[in-house]
């Protein structure tokens, strides 16, 4: 009790910000929308993507979540009929979602939204059980499109990634050898990209929302993974991988 005899409010719990997550919407309940939760961390960018989903009477925003299991419970929850998931995720990332999703939801539409431009990430999501994958920088024009396409039950890369994914196989059916990073997690694939733009271990545990140390074990399982002798090839190795995709 407070000197004024009032109870103080307890702290908002998972469930609470569930609730906001979800219950905020005045088109959530659009009778005939095809209902679609958001997964990003970004609030702003969730906010924007939502008010281009609801430029189509067709498409409503029931749900919102910003890390991985909030996510889960959020479908648990509403049962809709599309996710829109973003990749670099706190905790568990965006890959590992899908396949959470994928496994108690066999049948429900996961469309990607990433940052990440090479089509490693791409390739990974639809063998995650995506159906579609467009960049953040493209989202605002091939959104609705990429939604209507996945919904209709046909996959969708955007115009930019589907010409980097078709070169990748290209380059490797014709070269005969696979890409070694394909050794790598999910996860590593995130930490070496950040390593061949030059970011420092600290940076990267605060945009991957992990400690210094996890990187670090990270960037180790890199170097054994990749037969490398120490953390400067590492840095050499993923700027000269990066490069050759550019």
């Amino acid at each position: 009790m407070t000197r004024s005899g009032t109870t103080p409010a307890e702290p908002p719990t998972a469930q609470t910000n569930i609730a906001r997550a979800t219950n905020n919407n005045p088109r959530r309940d659009s009778r005939g929308a095809k209902r679609i939760v958001i997964v990003d961390d970004h609030p702003l960018f969730r906010k924007g993507l939502e008010q281009l989903i609801h430029s189509e009477e067709a498409f409503a925003v029931c749900g919102e979540a910003d890390n991985a299991s909030e996510a889960m419970e959020v479908i648990r929850k509403l049962g809709p009929d599309l996710v829109i998931v973003d990749l670099s995720l706190p905790g568990a990332n965006g890959i590992e979602l899908i396949k959470n999703i994928r496994a108690e939801f066999p049948k429900l539409t996961i469309l990607v939204l990433s940052m990440h431009d090479e089509s490693l990430y791409a390739v990974r999501a639809l063998r995650a059980g995506a159906q579609g994958y467009v960049m953040k920088h493209e989202a605002m024009a091939n959104v609705i499109q990429a939604i209507q396409e996945v919904l209709g039950g046909r996959p969708y890369l955007s115009p930019a990634m589907a010409a980097q994914v078709i070169t990748k196989f290209a380059r490797g059916h014709v070269e005969g050898e696979p890409d070694p990073t394909e050794r790598l997690s999910d996860r590593e694939l995130e930490v070496l990209e950040l390593i061949g733009k030059g970011t420092e271990v600290r940076q990267i545990a605060k945009l991957l929302h992990l400690s210094p140390k996890t990187v670090e074990t990270h960037r180790s399982h890199i170097k054994e993974k990749l037969q490398l002798k120490n953390a400067r090839e590492v840095a050499r190795f993923a700027l000269q991988w990066l490069s050759a995709r550019s």
